[in-house]
């Protein structure tokens, strides 16, 4: 049995859609305060209304750019100023427009590694301070298995980004540890989101006969992940990367799973 994290304030960025809102929610549903950031005021106070209703922890939300330093501070002090300090980061926030690298624009690699890379640092270094006075301080990273582990044509930008944050988090676990912050990262495989239905059912039947599984994961999994890097048993776990994919980078090929 893990220890709770009730009563626990938990800033979420990019938590109020996909991956972001399955980790505010298995967070609030744990009795935790949560603060999702974004940037769409109606989609965040939907958010925030449907995980307040499912009872647990309050979950409020903050509209901020995370890809700024005077962003993330912002959501920082929001969430200092309702619930008097953090206890877990997640740094989720990211972006993944396509685009081959032959019609890349430095535009496009600026916005990606802007949300994706600096966004991160950025939002580490606003809620230092109280992750620090918290004493069991817990930094998660949202990277991905593409780029670390995987490629995609069309997200060289994206895949660099998310490798991007798994260096930053090996300098950021040592620089850390003297503080009693812990650092960690989730590797999602294919996870079932708002924007799944975007790419076709063709594209979901592809990636599900890919997967060991058989299906695409859920954005509560992703969550899970999260929550045990965040309890007080994790404590001794840090610098470390999760895969959490369905056993997707598993076979060689898809003649490996026919074999199954």
């Amino acid at each position: 049995m893990f220890s709770s994290v009730e009563g626990r304030t938990v800033v979420v960025t990019g938590g109020t859609k996909g991956i972001g809102k399955g980790i505010a929610r298995v967070f609030a549903r744990s009795g935790a305060n949560v603060v999702v950031v974004g940037r769409d005021e109606a989609t965040a106070r939907a958010c925030a209304d449907e995980l307040t209703a499912l009872g647990g922890g309050t979950v409020s939300y903050v509209l901020a750019d995370v890809a700024t330093l005077d962003g993330n501070r912002a959501a920082a002090d929001a969430a200092v100023s309702r619930h008097g300090g953090i206890d877990v980061l997640c740094a989720n926030a990211g972006i993944f427009p396509d685009a081959k690298l032959a019609d890349m624009t430095e535009a496009d690699m600026d916005s990606v590694f802007g949300t994706n890379v600096k966004g991160t640092m950025f939002a580490v270094q606003a809620c230092l301070p109280y992750l620090t006075a918290s004493g069991h301080g817990r930094v998660i990273l949202t990277s991905s298995i593409t780029g670390p582990v995987t490629g995609f044509p069309g997200w060289s930008h994206y895949g660099a980004s998310k490798a991007a944050q798994l260096g930053f988090m090996r300098t950021a676990a040592i620089e850390l540890a003297p503080r009693r912050i812990t650092v960690n990262a989730v590797l999602p495989g294919n996870i079932a989101t708002e924007g799944l239905a975007d790419l076709g059912a063709s594209y979901r039947a592809t990636m599900e006969a890919s997967i060991p599984m058989k299906r695409l994961g859920e954005v509560d999994d992703i969550g899970y992940a999260a929550l045990f890097f965040a309890s007080d048993e994790a404590a001794y776990v840090t610098g470390q990367a999760l895969v959490v994919d369905g056993g997707q980078v598993l076979p060689e090929s898809l003649e490996a799973l026919q074999g199954a």
